[in-house]
């Protein structure tokens, strides 16, 4: 990628100072930047930085007030963070399409009843099953493979090794990333008289609406009846297990190794932390946040609640009782103490 500073002032509505036809190729952090990245200041803690930097292009909001001379080209915006977002999205979808052509390559398999859209990739070794439409500007990158009927909306970016099964469904402008599995069977078996265990097909499948991420190495098990439904914005990272029929709502994000066991419901909004665990058939609240290790075993009511613990409960009472939960052996000797003393006190008093 290479971009003047003022292409990357205009795109970004920024205000430019210095050398409008600075060339960069690449952002970097501040203090490691070198000539042709561009770099941000965000944090007042590195400010030194600015002064050393080796970029050529440095993003710093409008109230920013040097003390010593810059070197690099300037770019004041109202919102850095939200600035550098918008490059970074940008040179996040140049890396994805580097060199990439829209066509089938030669050592795709693409089934005759199979339909993809138009200027869209399908890189070698996927496969595209009877039945399945891949949509227009699609990136489906190598070795994926698309199960029988799927259906894949515009804009979508699926990566290596991604298995998206049959009847699935997912939106426009989704992101799946290396080795997530969509639409595998779910964990469902019932017990016999001999003890041995029966499968339940599960002839459902995976709904992702539009503008859903899905991490690496991510699980999302179909339905047994109906749909897993994954709903518009949601965010899911890497190592992510979601169990049949479940409903995740709009712009919920959980964070790696969340589990989250069959016909839950997640409300919007929610925020979950790495490795929380969520029972089977319980609602959760909209806007409801779970810190990380965090158990729910029973359904949060209440919107807007911040949980922690196992089982979960309230964040704040959860802190409180962890600061008695620390001192119960210091209690537990005062304790010991105040009955040594009283039977000492019952025996002077027998005494007497």
């Amino acid at each position: 990628m290479h971009l003047t500073a003022a292409q990357l002032a205009h795109l970004l509505g920024g205000r430019l100072e210095g050398d409008p036809n600075a060339i960069v190729r690449q952002p970097a952090r501040i203090e490691e930047a070198q000539e042709g990245d561009f770099a941000f200041l965000d944090n007042p803690k590195y400010e030194p930085f600015a002064y050393t930097t080796r970029a050529s292009v440095l993003l710093v909001s409008k109230q920013f007030t040097p003390t010593q001379p810059v070197s690099a080209t300037l770019i004041r915006v109202d919102d850095v963070r939200s600035s550098l977002a918008l490059l970074l999205e940008k040179f996040h979808d140049f890396l994805s399409a580097n060199g990439i052509v829209p066509n089938v390559d030669e050592h795709a398999w693409v089934h005759t009843d199979a339909r993809i859209g138009t200027h869209t990739y399908v890189g070698p070794f996927a496969i595209v099953e009877a039945g399945a439409v891949v949509g227009e500007h699609c990136i489906i990158h190598p070795q994926v493979y698309i199960g029988r009927n799927a259906r894949i909306g515009d804009h979508c970016v699926i990566y290596p090794g991604v298995r998206i099964l049959h009847h699935c469904v997912i939106g426009n402008r989704c992101t799946i990333y290396p080795n997530a599995v969509i639409g595998s069977d779910g964990f469902g078996f019932a017990p016999q008289e001999d003890g041995s265990w029966k499968r339940i097909p599960h002839v459902g499948n995976v709904v992702l609406e539009d503008d859903v991420e899905i991490g690496a190495n991510t699980c999302i098990d179909r339905a047994a009846l109906g749909s897993t439904l994954i709903r518009a914005g949601v965010k899911i990272d890497n190592l992510v297990h979601i169990a049949h029929n479940v409903e995740v709502g709009r712009n919920t994000a959980m964070a790696a190794q969340v589990g989250i066991a069959g016909s839950a419901k997640i409300g919007e909004n929610v925020q979950l932390g790495g490795q929380v665990g969520i029972a089977g058939h319980l609602t959760i609240a909209d806007g409801t946040r779970v810190q990380a290790q965090s158990g729910v075993a029973s359904s949060v009511k209440k919107t807007n609640q911040a949980l922690f613990g196992s089982p979960a409960i309230d964040y704040n009472d959860y802190l409180r009782a962890y600061i008695i939960f620390k001192k119960l052996p210091e209690l537990q000797r005062k304790v010991d103490r105040l009955e040594r003393m009283l039977n000492k006190d019952r025996d002077f008093s027998d005494k007497g």
